[in-house]
């Protein structure tokens, strides 16, 4: 993975995801976001999901293990930190082009860095992409967003949304991540304090 832009946010963020993303990708997995978050305790967050949907805790589990040892060695955080591996959970962030053609169908919202007809919040209905276009529905109509121009973007599913999203029989990321969601939204499989 060369572009971290929306998985990461600043310069520290992206060295982190350069040290993790190959670890985690070898193992079968996608780097989803990384956030160092400070004040008070600082916290290292690494959200991680298979490409096709279905990280349970055990797999949280294997992967900070994995990484942990990595930013031992790299030891791109200054200081004592805590470690927090998770999957995206229900309001899962966006940071790659395909994700919002995978979720297409779900309601999503997205902050642009720039205003487009004047604002830059949008809630709406993923329609999929086109070429570097991403196509949303919203209560005017559809619209294409620039993916360049996305500051932060994330599924809104709630449990109608996931109900939405759910197809009898379906096996793709919309059936795993649904129960997922619901079952670890977002919470931590290890929480390790690091200290340097």
């Amino acid at each position: 993975m060369a572009d971290f832009e929306l998985v990461a946010s600043n310069a520290a963020e992206r060295r982190i995801a350069g040290i993790v993303a190959p670890a985690v990708e070898h193992m079968g997995f996608e780097l989803v976001r990384i956030r160092l978050m400070s004040g008070g305790a600082t916290r290292l967050q690494v959200m991680a999901d298979r490409p096709n949907g279905g990280i349970d805790v055990n797999d949280c589990a294997r992967i900070s293990n994995a990484i942990s040892a990595l930013l031992d060695v790299e030891d791109p955080v200054a200081g004592e930190y805590t470690l927090e591996v998770s999957s995206p959970g229900i309001d899962r962030p966006l940071t790659r082009l395909r994700d919002f053609d995978t979720w297409a169908g779900c309601d999503a919202r997205i902050e642009t860095t720039e205003l487009v007809d004047g604002q830059r919040r949008f809630r709406g209905v993923l329609r999929g992409v086109r070429g570097n276009e991403i196509l949303f529905e919203i209560p005017q109509g559809t619209i294409g967003l620039d993916f360049n121009m996305v500051a932060r973007a994330s599924l809104r599913q709630g449990d109608d949304g996931i109900r939405k999203a759910l197809k009898p029989g379906e096996t793709g990321p919309r059936a795993s991540r649904g129960r997922s969601g619901e079952l670890h939204d977002g919470g931590n499989a290890d929480d390790r304090k690091k200290e340097k």
